[in-house]
């Protein structure tokens, strides 16, 4: 029986941001100025050693993240694609994104990548409100992250921008008021994330000592069930937990990740997954940028997956997805008594649903998805092989 080999994607990892956020847990660093020449080079240095690798498999996206992408040399962006051209070459209609922040929307910039060939802009709004972008340590405001949003949707085919709601002290009407403005600029897809307290971030610290608390578990929830509902009548239905699109405006490199599809990582901290044969590969880059760019290609480590951890892996990502997964005969620890015994209970309890050979968390279940993976991932970990 032919193996079937999996959609390939690029993510390319720039590390630089203007200023730190309070809650981000990235492998960022403050901006400095750069050799983009090296950059440059380390890129594709990188890129070249994959697609031999790989041999000539054609990419279905390439991701600018990071860090703050746009913040990057122009040329470096035009070099990754150019490359990525050249090597791998793309798939029909290949998605091609950058991540921006508001305070990079010049017309001449975006025009600029748009140009080098991006077709999917992410803007980090993070908020439309003056207050709640300073509390987010945003280097914005309110009128510009506007701006910015209808300057992207003048020059790129498709954008999309993030938000985050359940803040301290944010109440569910304002949160309403401040989504149906994200509205009124027609978007095709949005990101809505929850406020999460990262371990180590400066937001943990101010928790810890207790200079404000977060949302409860219960408005949350709350605030979480009326943005799906609210996104659904506009027509942007929730397809992963903090992802809402039109069907065709679905974000393709993120599809990759949660359908367990294979990505190849460059820049540092980069992490990649790759199909090769019968093994399931995970590479990690260095995390520092001088390390990176003083390495060989490879520059990431790599190592194989275990089976248990394929298995745990494969679940984690897939029941983010509102379809949740298909069942393979390969998953044998929901045959094993312990395991079809969690299963069941979570089923029993309205957080799963298995029908028609798949596997998907409720809409209960998505809500407390994090306590649903630890029941049931659990589980796998002691009972796979």
């Amino acid at each position: 029986m032919s193996v079937v080999t999996p959609p390939l994607g690029v993510y390319v990892h720039w590390p630089y941001c203007a200023r730190i956020c309070p809650y981000c847990d990235f492998n960022v660093y403050k901006q400095k100025p750069v050799d983009a020449a090296l950059w440059r080079d380390a890129f594709s240095d990188d890129l070249r050693y994959w697609a031999a690798r790989l041999e000539g498999r054609p990419l279905r996206s390439l991701y600018f993240g990071g860090g703050t992408p746009s913040l990057a040399p122009p040329g470096i962006i035009d070099g990754v694609i150019e490359t990525c051209a050249d090597v791998f070459g793309f798939e029909p209609d290949a998605e091609i994104t950058l991540e921006a922040n508001p305070t990079d929307a010049e017309q001449s910039l975006f025009r600029s990548f748009a140009k080098a060939g991006v077709n999917r802009l992410s803007l980090g709004a993070q908020s439309l409100r003056d207050e709640a972008l300073q509390f987010l340590g945003r280097d914005h405001g309110a009128e510009e992250a506007k701006r910015a949003i209808a300057l992207a949707s003048e020059i790129f085919p498709r954008v999309t921008f993030d938000l985050i709601y359940a803040r301290a002290g944010q109440r569910a009407d304002d949160w309403m008021a401040e989504l149906d403005e994200a509205l009124s600029f027609n978007p095709g897809h949005l990101s809505l994330y929850q406020l999460t307290i990262e371990p180590g971030t400066a937001f943990d610290i101010a928790v810890e000592r207790g200079r404000w608390a977060p949302a409860s578990e219960d408005d949350a929830a709350a605030m979480f069930d009326q943005t799906n509902a609210r996104l659904e009548s506009a027509g942007l239905p929730n397809y992963e937990v903090s992802n809402y699109a039109a069907e065709t405006q679905r974000s393709q490199h993120n599809l990759l990740y949660w359908t367990g599809a294979d990505y190849i990582g460059v820049g540092p901290g980069a992490h990649g997954r790759i199909t090769e044969g019968e093994a399931r590969l995970a590479t990690l880059a260095p995390t520092r940028p001088e390390a990176y760019l003083n390495a060989a290609a490879p520059r990431a480590n790599v190592s194989s997956l275990s089976a248990r951890d394929r298995l745990v892996e494969r679940f984690a990502m897939g029941l983010r997805l509102t379809e949740g997964l298909p069942l393979r005969a390969d998953d044998v620890f929901f045959k094993e008594p312990h395991a079809h015994d969690a299963l069941q209970n979570l089923v029993g309890d309205g957080l799963l649903i298995c029908r028609d050979e798949r596997l998907a968390a409720t809409p209960s279940g998505r809500r407390v998805l994090n306590g649903v993976l630890d029941a049931l991932l659990n589980t796998a970990a002691h009972g796979a092989d």
